[in-house]
């Protein structure tokens, strides 16, 4: 029984020191259990204390505690460097190869050619402007149908497009056109084509007559560089998108009667409209544009004197060239932001 007691008492004092050195917090060393004086019960007689065998200490709990501690952390250790020395994670270690980026230009960086250093118009701006054009073609001041004798003929064509345009960046601006065009001509009773005696080739011409009414939409993007830092010169390269629609009459004289015929047309377009652009006043600019051809899709649907439907004809074409009927002298309304007045 006393050996009973003298266990649990060591017992006792050992718990609080092994709890206090495995929560980190030690206050005082364990007092090592073959050192713990024996207690006895009064009234008894006395027996010599039971003693410990020193040759074989038994391990505390503290002591235990850390021992397993040291295994946990050796077991982690040893799986760590196996995860470290897999294949899969030096795979998942190397950095990516970044792919070798491919340029549309065989350059190594893109080339800034400072077109939008200068200024010609700024963002925000709104401006509005008309452009046309008008021309006339008569026999009497031209050297073109000199194989034509005793011609009497004149044409006239004429141009009108009113816009309005934003300029979402400096330089760039995008708006919408109305238009409407004009066409007649006429060549009077009487013309002789002749090639000289010799060809033997000859014909007369009777009266014919023409004239055409159309009506335009379309939108249009230009964009603008600047010729000198004040930004009073400028030059302008223009895309336009456009549809029209009208109607032409063509009369012409056949078994000594004037007929005529009417047709109905329709033109989608893309065309291209460079020119150039100067301030005469703090907000006005004078332009001039010329048309350098596109691409464009024509509808034509002729009709009798009656309106009954006789025939059709469509026809595409993409051709640029310059077209002396599609030189445009316009003038342009710039209205400043406020804040840039």
């Amino acid at each position: 029984m006393k050996r009973s007691i003298l266990l649990l008492i060591t017992l006792c004092l050992t718990l609080p020191a092994a709890a206090q050195h495995v929560s980190g917090n030690p206050t005082q060393p364990a007092t090592p259990a073959a050192e713990t004086p024996a207690q006895f019960e009064p009234g008894k007689a006395e027996t010599p204390a039971t003693t410990v065998n020193r040759t074989t200490p038994q391990p505390t709990v503290s002591e235990k505690t850390d021992s397993l501690q040291d295994a946990v952390k050796a077991v982690s250790e040893k799986a760590d460097s196996l995860q470290k020395n897999s294949p899969s994670a030096t795979i998942a270690a190397a950095p990516a190869k970044k792919a070798p980026k491919q340029r549309f230009l065989p350059t190594r960086r893109r080339i800034d050619r400072e077109i939008n250093r200068l200024k010609f118009a700024y963002k925000g701006e709104v401006i509005m402007g008309l452009t046309a054009s008008y021309g006339t073609l008569s026999s009497d001041d031209t050297d073109v149908l000199l194989i034509l004798d005793n011609i009497n003929a004149d044409g006239t064509v004429a141009t009108v497009k009113p816009f309005i345009g934003y300029f979402y960046r400096d330089n760039r601006c995008l708006g919408a056109r109305f238009g409407y065009n004009y066409m007649s001509g006429t060549l009077d009773k009487g013309a002789i084509f002749d090639l000289g005696e010799n060809n033997d080739v000859s014909l007369n011409i009777p009266y014919l007559d023409f004239n055409s009414n159309n009506y335009s939409f379309g939108i249009f993007h230009r964009s603008y560089a600047g010729l000198d830092p004040k930004g009073r010169f400028g030059l302008f390269a223009e895309f336009e998108l456009s549809v029209s629609k009208g109607s032409s009459r063509f009369a012409y004289e056949s078994e000594g009667k004037v007929k005529q015929t009417y047709s109905d047309n329709t033109q989608l377009k893309l065309a291209f409209n460079p020119g150039a652009a100067v301030y005469i006043f703090p907000n006005v600019c004078a332009t001039l544009s010329f048309g350098l051809g596109g691409i464009q899709y024509t509808s034509v649907t002729q009709k009798d004197e009656l309106g009954n439907k006789i025939g059709t004809r469509e026809a595409s074409n993409m051709k640029f060239k310059l077209n002396i009927l599609a030189i445009n002298i316009g003038m342009t309304i710039h209205m400043w932001d406020k804040k840039k007045q």
